[in-house]
């Protein structure tokens, strides 16, 4: 089937699925790009519908069609003109998927004896949200829990700005309580990162069990968080500038982790 205009019925059902409680209420979520709907197949999401604009269309050896499991999906074929009134960028390879989402639990989660987890609370923004999932895979994390979030993983933005790696990083969504117990029970030390700490994270052993903590973009973490930590770190800021952005402090902070694993292999 070959759709033509952008008021299609199906294509109004797009467009509205870049609010939250749309996404719940339909039970989807959208993702575009080749190598997006790749990963997302690869890690066994359900794609319910596929958006194909034969014009836009690219493909390489390693993301293609091909790949994909898609004998249970409902395939469209759309115009150029219809993928540039629901495409989130241009630049996506011509294809628009719907999935179907999971749910994200603390039970879930299979972690190895001496875990490296990042939690973060109270993230805002989805693009802060998808660069530390883009962070995490690259830096091998076992782990990414999203607690008291005022986004969710599912977000356009989010997965745009993660390249897929919401698919391909273990996540869980739960609240700081329930996080908290969770790393208590395992013996999961936690290092909360705020600027008041007297110690910088170079200072620390992270090759132990460990899950470092960040917080929203405006505040930082919570109160609660600050208490139930089990120490506090901080990244030395030798400028004018008294903070980075959380998703640039999380990448030094696991990449310092990373950093002496390596070495204590």
């Amino acid at each position: 089937m070959l759709i033509t205009s952008p008021q299609n019925p199906r294509i109004k059902v797009l467009k509205k699925l870049d609010k939250a409680a749309e996404r719940r209420e339909q039970g989807v979520f959208p993702l575009e790009g080749m190598r997006e709907l790749c990963l997302a197949d690869e890690a066994g999401y359900e794609i319910y519908q596929l958006y194909v604009c034969e014009e836009l269309l690219k493909e390489t050896e390693e993301y293609n069609l091909a790949k994909c499991k898609l004998d249970g999906t409902e395939i469209f074929q759309i115009t150029a003109e219809v993928y540039g009134s629901v495409a989130y960028r241009g630049t996506t390879e011509g294809v628009i998927a719907l999935a179907r989402p999971r749910t994200h639990t603390l039970e879930d989660l299979r972690l190895p004896a001496d875990p490296l987890i990042l939690v973060i609370e109270g993230v805002e923004k989805p693009g802060n949200l998808g660069a530390m999932l883009r962070t995490c895979d690259a830096a091998g994390v076992d782990a990414v829990i999203v607690c008291d979030t005022k986004t969710d993983v599912y977000n356009p933005n989010a997965i745009r700005s993660s390249v897929g790696t919401v698919f391909t990083n273990q996540i869980a969504v739960a609240s700081s309580e329930d996080v908290i117990a969770f790393l208590a029970e395992r013996h999961i030390t936690s290092y909360a990162a705020e600027l008041t700490a007297t110690e910088a994270h170079y200072q620390k052993d992270f090759t132990a069990a460990t899950a470092i903590v960040v917080g929203d973009e405006a505040s930082g973490l919570s109160p609660l968080w600050m208490q139930a930590a089990s120490q506090h770190i901080k990244i030395p800021m030798r400028g004018r500038i008294d903070s980075l952005n959380v998703s640039v402090s999380a990448a030094v902070l696991l990449y310092e982790a990373l950093r002496q694993r390596q070495i204590a292999k």
